[in-house]
């Protein structure tokens, strides 16, 4: 599912209360407090569905161009990790119906 296709549902579901401008709007503050978050190395948790955390990644680490096969060595850089939370894994496994 993509931004737009959120934003349909969105306002499926919300009706007339808030227009597609407006929902758009409101998911961009929601990502955006998402990202600050990570930039400033906090987690982020949304409940019942997950926590978006910042993992660094050690120096130095040995790896390999997969184009050319040499091997480079990586700095120190940081990554996003996910943790699902169990509610949503509970869902997913459940004959895949999210209620």
């Amino acid at each position: 599912m993509v931004r737009s296709e959120i934003i349909s549902e969105l306002s499926k579901k919300i009706g007339q209360k808030l227009n597609k401008p407006e929902l758009e709007k409101i998911f961009q503050l929601i990502l955006n407090a998402i990202i600050e978050g990570i930039k400033e190395n906090r987690a982020t948790e949304l409940r019942s569905f997950g926590r978006f955390s910042v993992k660094n990644l050690k120096e130095n680490r040995n790896a390999k161009n997969p184009k050319t096969g040499e091997k480079i060595i990586l700095r120190n850089r940081k990554s996003i990790s996910f943790k699902m939370a169990k509610d949503l894994k509970k869902k997913i496994n459940q004959n895949g119906e999210l209620h």
